[in-house]
């Protein structure tokens, strides 16, 4: 038997029960049609042949360039490549909370060439707050890594006559529903930040949403927007050139590139804690050879200097774990996102 014959079977056995095979009579070419119409024999044989990775990968990123998650990827895309041998081309694809990028990974053949960099809102907040979803995160997305960890920033346009947090929310109360805050999309992680914010500082703002929070980011500069919550790596430039001002980081200790930014607890507003995630996937179905080796070369790169000092750099914590542990985490986030719009009272769009 060759080794492609070899591996339909045990695919076959796996998908359909090991009586299958024999219940059915196949015929070799019947085995070998079957598995190259479903897309998956060429990939596997790859895989287990060690041919893998032959040409570029690709690298959904589902927002515009000039976001954190844009920056991680694209910092992940070089020192992966480097390891692997092989160019890692980033595909911003933004739109829909990031859905549409999420999307087309989903749709992607599962043979190891296109990849997911994703944040937390099109995987773990969409279930929760969009009717109809295009895909099953859980189902149709195959976890590799978690790779880092970012706290939300509070920053507004320092045209504000404000100086502080508590000076802030002085001023959002005394000119109710006269402010306005930027997302990355409807029912983002920085959407459900806002408006736990809201709820816990008992102002009214109006909630503009973006493609993304590189134009979030532009508006916000130029006055169109008063404030925003956003990632150390997106905002951070920005605060140090003035053209923002920090007010608070929504986490327990203080960012060491800016140290001088107070938590959201010592500028006086405790339980205050919001942040993103980075993770990455592959379509449902990519080979296990394929899966596991990525897996090591990531978690090994988080742990170096090269990848895990760039993003440490950039306040991103490194992360890192098993596929296994980085799909206990996503159902955790989609429980803990089902309980938070439940309380701050978002519904479903």
């Amino acid at each position: 038997m060759s080794e492609h014959y070899c591996i339909a079977i045990r695919l076959i056995d796996k998908q359909y029960g090991s009586g299958y095979i024999a219940r059915f009579m196949l015929r070799r070419s019947t085995l070998i049609t079957l598995l190259l119409a479903a897309g998956t024999l060429s990939g596997v044989a790859a895989s287990q042949s060690g041919a893998w990775p032959a040409k570029p990968i690709r690298l959904v990123v589902a927002y515009p360039p000039g976001g954190s998650t844009d920056i991680a990827g694209r910092l992940l895309a070089e020192a992966l490549g480097r390891r692997l041998g092989q160019q890692i081309v980033v595909d911003n694809r933004s739109g829909a909370g990031g859905t549409v990028g999420a999307l087309s990974v989903v749709r992607a053949e599962p043979d190891g060439y296109t990849l997911l960099l994703a944040a937390s809102p099109e995987v773990s907040i969409a279930p929760t707050t969009m009717k109809s979803m295009p895909y099953d995160p859980v189902r149709e997305l195959q976890p590799i890594t978690l790779v880092g960890q970012v706290p939300f920033l509070l920053v507004v346009n320092p045209a504000l006559p404000i100086a502080n947090l508590q000076e802030f929310i002085a001023y959002a109360k005394a000119n109710p529903n006269k402010l306005n805050y930027a997302s990355f999309g409807n029912n983002t992680s920085n959407h459900l930040a806002g408006e736990l914010f809201k709820s816990l500082t008992g102002i009214d703002a109006m909630h503009v949403p973006y493609k993304g929070s590189g134009p979030a980011i532009a508006d916000l500069i130029g006055g169109q927007v008063q404030y925003s919550f956003d990632t150390p790596p997106a905002v951070l430039a920005n605060v140090k050139a003035g053209k923002l001002r920090a007010l608070a980081v929504a986490t327990s200790q203080r960012l060491p590139n800016a140290p001088a930014v107070p938590t959201a607890a010592e500028a006086g507003l405790p339980g205050f804690v919001a942040g993103t995630w980075f993770g990455l996937l592959a379509p449902a179905k990519t080979p296990r050879a394929v899966i596991d080796r990525l897996n090591a070369e990531i978690v090994s790169l988080l742990a170096s200097p090269e990848l895990g000092g760039a993003f440490s750099e950039r306040d991103i914590l490194p992360s890192g774990g098993s596929p296994e542990a980085f799909g206990l985490f996503i159902r955790s986030e989609v429980d803990k996102w089902k309980t938070l719009a439940a309380k701050v009272g978002i519904v479903a769009e």
